[in-house]
């Protein structure tokens, strides 16, 4: 078995078109990779932390929650850095917004768009603009700003580079600061996407999936 299971796994890394393009639900009936942590079941020491989760988040200790704290000194670590790319952050919330839902989208992350969505468009991202992101496409009738963050963090995703002139441009909209959040804010949800990939964590129940399952 170890054998065929290496085998399909090497047939679709060598055409990734075949891999599932959704984070997918857990199978009908499995046990919840990660059962359901609950703040009783938190230590003294976390307490603090898992009611400051709760207050903020819109899945409580539910989510990319649920799996952080199976390692509490990271969680602690990681809500820490969270909190300054969600709330301190030198980024504009609409940009910052904007950077979570084109990874969420890049990640087909249920999580990161249902919740991070909303955010957006609250935040004042025109709705055209984050659903031109979810089909994939150039968004249009951006603003100066929102066309750096889109095209600086495409670039990264599809090149794993910033080309002198996109550097350059994006630093003068920007600013250094600014440019290096960017980065920061983007690079941290796609470890919350992997996160939630891992655990297989999905929208509260009777919530329809925004990406479809595989």
């Amino acid at each position: 078995m170890l054998f065929s299971l290496r085998f399909v796994l090497a047939g679709a890394l060598a055409h990734p078109l075949s891999l599932p393009r959704s984070q997918t639900p857990p199978t009908p009936g499995a046990p919840k990779r990660f059962p359901q942590i609950t703040l009783e079941q938190i230590a003294p020491e976390g307490q603090q932390l898992a009611q400051d989760i709760i207050k903020l988040s819109s899945v409580g200790l539910a989510g990319p929650y649920n799996v952080m704290f199976r390692s509490p000194v990271y969680a602690d670590r990681l809500n820490k850095l969270l909190d300054y790319l969600r709330f301190n952050t030198s980024l504009p919330t609409r940009l910052n917004e904007f950077a979570i839902i084109i990874q969420g989208n890049e990640w087909k992350s249920q999580i990161e768009w249902f919740a991070h969505y909303p955010l957006a468009l609250k935040a004042g991202l025109l709705q055209q603009i984050a659903d031109d992101v979810k089909k994939g496409v150039r968004p249009a009738n951006m603003k100066p700003d929102e066309e750096v963050v889109y095209d600086v963090s495409m670039a990264l995703i599809r090149t794993h580079n910033v080309p002198d002139e996109l550097f350059n441009r994006a630093k003068a909209i920007l600013g250094e600061q600014q440019l290096v959040d960017l980065v920061a804010v983007s690079g941290t949800y796609v470890g919350v996407a992997m996160l939630l990939a891992l655990g297989q964590e999905m929208p509260p129940e009777g919530k329809p999936l925004p990406f479809p399952a595989n």
